[in-house]
This record gives structure tokens, sequence and C-alpha cells, in this order.
């Protein structure tokens, strides 16, 4: 396991949602602070080419375009799930307004359409997670009215029709900004987030997963030297039916991680892991990872951090909608918005190990093949997506 790639000038956003569908990522949303999103605006596609390590944005409609009002509005929070060529965003919130519709991407056409549904409608929110299984769609957790969720809706994709899951068992704690990631063919397993205990944060680090077959729920007890302390706003990703998580939040320690650990699910150990390579990313949360090549390589990217640099240069309209959106600011719990990429690879080539050393002891490359070259340019070379962030004078 290494840390193979590093870029900057990608998408500069935090709390967006991603998902991979073939060599390409697709990221919908998120925020960046001094954006105005009081406004209602299309929402943001960017695609990143996992060969060359590039990102682009999608063009927007205009207002006259026909395809205007097919778009989704620019949101934060909300969810993205992959069925075929098909993505499914839904939920999400901007300053003023939380949503409950269900948009569908299509990765073909590059178009979004919003499909009429029936049924038990949930209700708008945010922070929650969804997961597709078989022909349904499962949304869990996040915040509703004010109150996290205490439902499991799920969705008919043949049909379209939504309903409420019930489920035996003893249900996890409420808590929105947690993982559920797909195991096996019919398991939901739940890790993080962030719940309440007599109005004051918590941060459960119990695992919970729900068999979707006979809708019960199970509590592992899990086990291991030092088990991953509670977190919210990691990623969380299957590999070989392991369950590997990365970064996160807890504000009760007022940490930021950039720890990898792997939970066994057939024994349910936890064991930390300690990836190769120098290009580690800093402490993060409300960043995305991806999964390419049938899961070998993850891709991380983008989220927030604690900044303790030189001030950061922000008028003061901008100023006023970052307050307005992020949470956890304040003059003393400065946070910086990250626009790089990060690879980590499972299980690298030796090709890749050699490109990963040239590029670490920065060797010299005059003699290389052309193509070694370009890939190596790839690698490092900085998106223009976005711009560096301005510090004062």
């Amino acid at each position: 396991m290494w840390w193979t790639v590093n870029n900057i000038g990608g998408p500069r956003r935090v709390n967006h949602a991603a998902v991979a569908i073939g060599d390409k990522i697709y990221s919908f949303g998120g925020y960046c602070t001094g954006e105005n999103y009081k406004d209602e605006k299309p929402i943001d596609v960017f695609i990143l080419n996992t060969n060359t390590y590039r990102w682009s944005a999608l063009p927007k409609p205009k207002p006259r375009d026909s395809t205007y009002s097919d778009w989704p509005v620019q949101r934060y929070g909300h969810s993205i799930s992959a069925r075929g060529d098909n993505i499914y965003l839904y939920g999400g919130r901007n300053a003023k307004k939380i949503w409950s519709a269900l948009y569908i991407f299509n990765v073909q056409s590059l178009t979004w359409s919003k499909p009429k549904v029936s049924g038990e409608i949930p209700m708008a929110r945010d922070g929650h997670t969804s997961t597709i299984i078989g022909d349904f769609l499962y949304i869990c957790g996040g915040f509703e009215n004010n109150d996290f969720s205490h439902f499991i809706s799920k969705l008919n994709l043949s049909t379209m029709t939504w309903s409420t899951a019930w489920a035996d068992g003893k249900a996890p704690q409420y808590r929105d900004f947690h993982s559920a990631t797909k195991i096996g063919d019919n398991k939901i397993l739940i890790f993080g987030g962030r719940s309440e205990i007599n109005f004051h944060e918590s941060y459960p680090t119990d695992v919970h997963y729900l068999d979707t077959d006979t809708m019960t729920w199970h509590s592992p007890r899990v086990s291991g030297l030092v088990p991953p302390d509670g977190r919210r706003s990691h990623s969380a990703v299957n590999v070989n039916d392991d369950l590997l998580i990365f970064g996160g939040y807890n504000s009760e320690l007022d940490v930021h991680y950039n720890d990898v650990w792997v939970l066994n699910t057939r024994t349910w150990v936890w064991k930390e892991v300690t990836p190769h390579g120098s290009c580690v990313p800093i402490p993060r949360r409300r960043h995305a990872m991806c999964q390419i090549d049938g899961g070998s390589r993850l891709f991380i990217f983008g989220g927030t951090s604690h900044y303790d640099g030189p001030p950061l240069y922000f008028t003061q309209e901008q100023l006023s909608y970052f307050l307005a959106i992020d949470d956890d600011y304040s003059a003393d719990n400065m946070l910086i918005d990250l626009n790089d990429t990060y690879v980590l690879d499972l299980n690298p080539s030796l090709k890749t190990l050699c490109l990963s050393k040239v590029i670490e002891s920065d060797l010299p490359t005059e003699n290389l093949p052309l193509n070694i070259k370009q890939e190596l340019k790839w690698m490092t070379e900085p998106n223009n997506i976005s711009t560096p962030l301005r510090t004062l004078p």
C-alpha cells in the first residue's frame, strides 16, 4: 500500500459527493469558502480522468437553455450512488434550503433528469448516506427537520417507488455524516458519524450492519489493540469485503485525521495501516474517496482541514457566505478548503513504484522514454480547475 500521486489545482470543494464509473470519477456539488450559495444555480459537475489525473468541469446550462430546469441546484451534504451508467443524487442543502428530490445523471449523455417517484417519499435531509443493493437504493441517517433522521428509506429503482424500510434488531444510534458501505451482496455496514447524547455531540465507535435480505440489524463485537477514534465526515470503501476508512474529524477532541484503518469483516478486528510513500495527505474531513481499477487504487480529493498559516484574504462579502454554511467556523478555528488529489495504490506495480521514486527523489528524467516522461508529468503537473488561495499582505 503506497501513496503514489499528489497534485493540486483540482476542484476546491468541501462536503461534495463523488463516485467512480469505469476510469472516470464524477464529483458533484460541495462548497468553497467565499462563494455564494444563497442564490440557486446549477450544480457543479467535475470529471477526473484517472489515467491522466486531469480534472475537467462540465459546462453548466444558461437560464435560457432548454436543459436548465433539468439540473439540480448547487448543494452540499447530498448523497451519490451509481448503477450502470446512471448516478443517483438525493438530498443535500444550501444556505437556505434542504432538498428531498431525486435526480439522475447519465454518464454517456452527460445529462440530468428528474424521475417521477411515488410512495413514501422521505423528508428533505442532508448528511445522510445512500447505498445501492440489488434493485434498491437505501437512504440511512442524516439530519432532517432540525433532528436526526430515525428512518431508513428505500427506493425501488425499477418502479421508482419509495417506501420506509423497517428492520428488526437493535438499530444504530441516530447520526449524520457517517459512512454506509456495501459489504458482500446484501449488507450495509455503518461506521462513525456524529450523534448526540444529552444535547452534546458524540462520536460512536461501534459498528453495525444491516442485512437487507432479512432486514435485520446486527452489532458485531469488534476488537483490535487500539480501535480508531470516533469521527464524522470520513470516507470508507469496500476492499475485498473489508472496510477501509480514511480521515475525518472529532469535535470533542478537535482532531482532523489522515489515518488509514482496515476492519476485517470476518474476524471483526481493526488494524491501523501505515502506507509507504512520502506524499501523505494532510488531515482532513468532508473529502471524497473513490475506487478505480477494481478497487486497487483509491483517489482522495478535496475536503477541509485545520489551518494555522498566514491569514487568508477574503472580502467581507465572501466571509458572510462562509459563515452561513460552515457550522465549525470561528476566529480560533480557521479551516482551509483543499484542492488536492491523492492516490493510494493498494497493490502498486513495479513501474508505479519506480515512477514514484523518481518523483520522490527528484531524479533526472532527460534520458527516459517519452511515454514515461508523459506519465511523470501527469502525476505531478497541477490541474487548473482552481487557483491558489490568497494571503493577506
